[in-house]
């Protein structure tokens, strides 16, 4: 499943199986489709990015060469960063933001 996140100030989409449990770290219960309106973003937001940050990096590939060390692993800050972005901009300009499945 994709989910496709918008708002007036911007759109993205993202796989559901990193969307849904960002979703949840906001304190959603993470259905899809649902909505934030502008008075409740500020707090999800905080609230997903002290997960985010209190999160541990993946870990670098096996250094035996069963890696691609040019793969290296995604963290969770690298893929939450389009949906902080998003609720970041929609905060400041007191915009909701819907999600969907696309």
């Amino acid at each position: 499943m994709l989910v496709r996140f918008d708002s007036s100030v911007g759109t993205f989409t993202m796989f559901g199986d990193v969307a849904v449990p960002l979703l949840q770290m906001m304190g959603h219960s993470g259905t899809v489709p649902s909505a934030l309106l502008a008075v409740d973003i500020p707090a999800a937001l905080a609230r997903l990015k002290s997960t985010v940050a209190a999160a541990p990096e993946p870990p670098a590939p096996p250094p035996d060469g069963d890696g691609d060390p040019e793969q290296p692993g995604v963290s969770l800050r690298q893929r939450a960063f389009p949906l902080i972005d998003l609720l970041e901009r929609a905060a400041r300009a007191g915009a909701n933001v819907l999600w969907n499945k696309a």
